[in-house]
């Protein structure tokens, strides 16, 4: 990432925690971080036992030292050793004489109960904050999981992370679309807004990948140079256009770490940034003589039906098509190619499914504990929306035709 990794800050220790780290150490002669690990082994068992106990208690239809009239009882227990993230360790199973009992929380055949770490990350990955994912485990399997655990848990996913931010890139990106979804995060006792910067590329053959995502918080041209010199560096050689919204400092940025690149100001906002200070009542009709720029068959008619448009509205709207004016440079990049293709790099679509998957984190939770808590979440969120980007996107062949006649000799075959 462009900016300096977040360093773990540990939470200040309430007298409950002084006195679990005390009686652990006491009770686990703890002198090493391995040691931990071996406590954490044992409490992990000593858990799931107990977990086991209590569906035996199910199974037979009363506890351990009640009598009963039944005629299966309990019959010692069976060593079982199984594998989890802390390593692997032995459990002891409890055992029944009509060997009916069939424990849930690690059944039978079960050898790796590391998945309880995977149920955790998944609900993660939805948006569910670490108290709502203690609830949730509580309520399915009947036992607390607190917060600080859920926490590490999902830290474990951090190294992954960061390989996936380092992994090497194709040479070449026909089109690349950069866009910011803004979050909330507590920092020292005070709630900033922070974006997040997402980066969708097309390659050569019309997958969609995303390639880099970052959290921020300044833009200018020097934060942006060295987020394209990090693609650079891990591998890209080429971009035809950069599709992006008016990010402080993008322009400049791009110009230099990839000069040959286009910018494509971002229709689709351009659009929305228009309208947004337009009344209802008139939002159609503008909305309408808008497209009549940016769907003019050329660069020459757009720009006289965007002066018609300046005209016929500037008394009643006029600040509300100057940023048209000023950026129309990077809007005119589309009219070179055909309708079809002009589709490809003024809709969105890709990306705005992505933010929408994103966008359900904020309704999720309104606060990130840290910038730290909303990589680890956002990262999740990208791996599950982007398990459905199986195919290359709507006619791609004519794309690829349309840039390698516009962009000769720089279009992969």
């Amino acid at each position: 990432m462009g900016k300096k990794k977040d360093v773990y800050k540990v939470k200040p220790l309430t007298e409950g925690k002084k006195n679990i780290i005390a009686g652990l150490m006491e009770e686990y002669d703890i002198e090493t971080a391995d040691d931990i690990q071996e406590a954490l082994k044992d409490l992990l068992g000593g858990t799931i036992k107990g977990m086991m106990e209590a569906e035996m208690d199910d199974h037979l239809g009363y506890e351990k030292h009640e009598r009963s009239d039944s005629d299966n009882a309990r019959n010692g227990t069976k060593t079982k050793r199984v594998r989890s993230n802390y390593g692997e360790f032995e459990i002891e199973v409890p055992q029944d004489r009509q060997s009916t009992f069939e424990p849930k929380v690690v059944a039978k055949r079960q050898k790796d109960i590391s998945q309880i770490d995977q149920k955790i990350i998944s609900m993660y990955a939805r948006g569910m904050t670490t108290r709502q994912i203690s609830d949730q485990i509580e309520e399915i399997y009947g036992f607390e999981c607190s917060e600080g655990f859920i926490s590490d848990v999902t830290d474990k996913i951090l190294q992954e992370v960061e390989d996936w931010q380092n992994r090497p890139l194709d040479a070449v990106y026909p089109i690349m679309f950069i866009d910011a979804v803004h979050f909330s995060v507590r920092e020292d006792h005070q709630i900033r807004k922070l974006a997040a910067y997402v980066i969708l590329a097309i390659n050569s053959d019309g997958y969609k990948d995303v390639i880099s995502l970052q959290i921020g918080e300044n833009e200018s041209s020097k934060y942006w140079l060295g987020v394209l010199n990090e693609l650079k560096n891990r591998g890209v050689e080429d971009v035809m256009i950069i599709c992006a919204d008016g990010l402080t400092g993008i322009k400049e940025a791009i110009e230099t770490a990839f000069p040959k690149t286009e910018y494509q100001r971002c229709i689709v906002h351009q659009v929305r940034n228009t309208l947004k200070y337009v009344a209802h009542k008139d939002k159609k009709a503008y909305a309408s003589d808008l497209r009549s720029i940016y769907l003019a068959p050329t660069e020459k008619q757009g720009l006289e039906n965007m002066k018609k448009v300046m005209e016929k509205w500037k008394d009643k709207y006029p600040n509300s098509m100057k940023s048209w004016e000023a950026n129309w440079d990077v809007l005119t990049p589309i009219y070179k190619f055909s309708a079809d293709v002009r589709k490809v790099i003024y809709t969105t679509n890709a990306i705005e499914s992505l933010n929408s998957t994103y966008k359900k984190l904020n309704r999720q939770r309104s606060v990130f504990p840290s910038d730290t808590a909303l990589l680890k979440a956002l990262y999740l969120s990208t791996l599950q929306a982007t398990k459905k980007w199986t195919v290359p996107l709507r006619n791609w062949a004519k794309v690829h035709g349309e840039f390698s006649i516009m962009y000769p000799d720089r279009m992969p075959e």
